[in-house]
């Protein structure tokens, strides 16, 4: 049984304990959200401009500590060093784009008979963030920079197995300048840590991003105090790859490959049209032998280990051993490992077709035509992300307005931009992160009417 004091995070490629941090407790969160309240209000009445420019000086203070950070993510969570450099600047990033927008979160004038109508964006107060293991640094990120820009003051709660990105943001924080108390991060249990800051009648929002099972309690204990939530949950995302498309550029296996599957967006339905069907096939087959699995500190990995051994169990439960299916190779020795996989036997109403399995493991089925493609995508409970490839145009728009998910990619696998809204339909999820209006779902629109006729005489 874990100790509910402290928190120890392996290193999921040599399952060595790499540090031991305390875990908050109830009276932690409570302490927490009274200090951030204070901050928050003196920081909420500086002027735009002013905490566009504190917020620069923490971007830049993140752009000096990259490496640092991605050597971090690397340790905690297992991510190969380029996708942990990525993250760490996709962080940096992001709070420069967020500051931008601190200097642009613009009301409106209405008109409106005997006077005028003029609307603000005010900042929420205290927002609570709850983050995941598979993106620790930039799902963080997501929740919290955002909120910040918008006026607000952030508690983030880091997942329990990865925290050290999380802490390390926080401190960088303060070296930037950025007020004490203002963003601060308390690794816990979830069901102790977690559970105060969503119950917790000082914390006016709450941003989760997890599996959907958690994501339903989270916003029963919202729906308590009526408390706006955000929720980003899981996928089962389609890849739906025409005949007249390019093959092996769509069947690119890191689509579904990436942070060894552990993503949401990872695409693993394979939708190939029956006459490239086994095209699809033998590519798949050669570009998993292919695959270099290992050291994710090593340039040359492209895919490292689970996160836990707990995964690699669950993982495995989608996958029988005489189960018809291509695979890669993992290394031998310690760490949690599983090897890059493609099912080829399943029925589109499996449990690894329908169901989000979280590793690297994808199914490959065959459609007939447009109707049959949309039809299998949207089988699943999901809707967070996708890809269609085809050269026709045409089929490319139908078929991108008749699939139910909240993000598509025209050939392309790309699904998050910070500059784009990101968000899912079905049970993928609730609200939008990201893009342009990002800072408005930490805001309440507050509508004042200023009448211009004189007294009555």
């Amino acid at each position: 049984m874990s100790d509910p004091h402290e928190l120890k995070v392996l290193n999921p490629a040599t399952e060595q304990v790499v540090a031991t941090v305390p875990a908050a407790g109830e009276a932690d969160v409570d302490a927490a959200v009274v200090r951030a309240t204070r901050a928050q209000t003196a920081w909420a009445a500086l002027p735009p401009a002013d905490r566009a420019r504190q917020l620069r000086r923490f971007a830049d203070t993140v752009d000096a500590h990259v490496e640092e950070l991605a050597l971090l993510e690397v340790r905690e969570a297992g991510h190969t060093l380029g996708n942990a450099r990525w993250e760490a600047g996709n962080a940096r990033d992001l709070l420069l784009y967020a500051a931008g927008g601190a200097e642009r979160l613009l009301g409106r004038q209405i008109p409106a008979p005997g006077g005028w109508d003029i609307t603000f964006h005010e900042p929420l107060g205290v927002v609570g963030v709850i983050a995941p293991w598979n993106f620790p640094m930039p799902i963080a990120a997501w929740g919290s920079f955002p909120a910040l820009a918008a006026g607000n003051a952030v508690v983030l709660k880091p997942a329990e197995t990865t925290p050290l990105t999380a802490l390390r943001l926080a401190e960088l924080a303060l070296e930037a300048g950025l007020p004490e108390h203002l963003f601060q991060v308390l690794p816990g249990h979830g069901h102790i840590a977690g559970r105060a800051l969503v119950d917790h009648p000082g914390v006016a929002k709450i941003v989760f991003t997890g599996s959907t099972r958690t994501g339903r309690e989270v916003m029963e204990r919202c729906a308590r105090q009526i408390k706006p939530v955000t929720l980003e949950l899981g996928g089962k995302s389609p890849n739906i790859v025409f005949a007249d498309a390019d093959v092996e550029a769509a069947l690119d296996p890191f689509s579904f490959l990436d942070n060894s599957g552990q993503d949401c967006c990872a695409r693993t339905r394979i939708l190939v049209q029956e006459t490239v069907y086994e095209q699809a096939r033998e590519f798949l087959a050669g570009a998993l032998a292919a695959v270099v699995v290992g050291d994710p500190a090593d340039e040359k990995t492209q895919m490292g280990p689970l996160i836990s051994r707990a995964q690699v169990e669950r993982v495995g439960s989608y996958v029988p051993e005489d189960a018809p299916a291509l695979r890669g190779g993992v290394p031998d020795g310690p760490g949690f490992w599983f090897p890059p996989t493609v099912l080829t036997g399943e029925r589109p109403d499996s449990a690894a077709a329908r169901e989000e399995i979280f590793g690297p493991v994808a199914v490959l089925l065959p459609f007939t035509d447009e109707q049959d493609a949309v039809r299998l995508a949207d089988d699943t409970p999901y809707g967070l992300s996708g890809s269609v490839w085809t050269r026709d145009l045409g089929r490319a728009l139908r078929v991108s307005q008749a699939v139910r998910v909240g993000n598509l990619s025209v050939n392309s696998h790309s699904s998050v931009r910070y500059w784009t809204p990101f968000g899912g339909f079905k049970q993928s999820g609730l609200g939008r992160e990201l893009g342009p209006d990002a800072l408005t779902a930490f805001t309440e629109t507050k509508n004042v009417f200023i009448s211009t006729e004189g007294p009555a005489q």
